[in-house]
């Protein structure tokens, strides 16, 4: 059983075993069973440092007919965590519609940043990850999802490393958690979601082929 601080209201997952990568994507494609005719849609969610960038990248190496789709993107420059309905309109919409995806967002266009976010109509999966991504909003539009669940202190730790620890790294961080607390805890997506991967996890595994999951806690 692992040990980790999470924030006050999220509840631990119980259960972790080590399985393959190729393993835990056939359970993500048998929760959705009666997909055809379109990619399936997956989320992928879990706090800043949890490595969520990082499994959708290991999850397209298994399924290389698949695309990923960063939240982040769509929220840049427009809001924390208020883009769902910017998304389902854009790229969720369009992707059950089996169409591919072009979509350049407004703020894309009044911050002059070049090129747009897209995806092939005729891939097999698309990874969608970024913290928010399950919740009750988009859920009609997921056809499966991770949660991935970790030590706060690892993944701070890890943001550290990433992105430093400036002053104005550590403001932003402060904005950060004053939306994402409340709307987590709104959207609790540790019970919602197909398949919890410990993210970091100290558990002995291979990191290059297998995760360490759990099936979500009960309510």
């Amino acid at each position: 059983m692992l040990s980790m601080r999470l924030h006050p209201g999220e509840v631990e997952a119980v259960g972790w075993q080590v399985v393959t990568v190729f393993d835990a994507v056939r359970q993500l494609r048998d929760a959705s069973p009666d997909v055809s005719g379109r990619p399936r849609v997956i989320a992928i969610d879990g706090r800043g440092g949890a490595g969520k960038t990082t499994l959708a990248g290991r999850l397209r190496q298994v399924e290389p007919n698949s695309a990923i789709v960063h939240t982040d993107d769509v929220a840049w420059n427009h809001a924390y965590f208020d883009w769902g309905a910017v998304l389902t309109e854009n790229i969720l919409r369009p992707l059950h519609r089996a169409e591919p995806v072009a979509f350049r967002p407004d703020a894309w266009i009044s911050h002059g940043r070049a090129g747009s976010i897209t995806v092939p109509a005729d891939v097999d999966f698309v990874w969608v990850e970024g913290t928010g991504i399950i919740r009750e909003e988009v859920a009609p539009w997921l056809d499966a999802s991770i949660y991935l669940q970790g030590d706060l202190d690892e993944q701070e730790r890890l943001l550290v490393d990433r992105d430093g620890d400036s002053s104005e790294q550590r403001e932003h961080v402060a904005n950060w958690l004053r939306e994402e607390l409340p709307f987590m805890l709104r959207e609790q997506p540790w019970f919602r979601t197909t398949l919890i991967v410990a993210g970091p996890s100290p558990v002995d595994h291979d990191p290059d082929t297998e995760l360490v999951v759990a099936r979500p806690p009960s309510l």
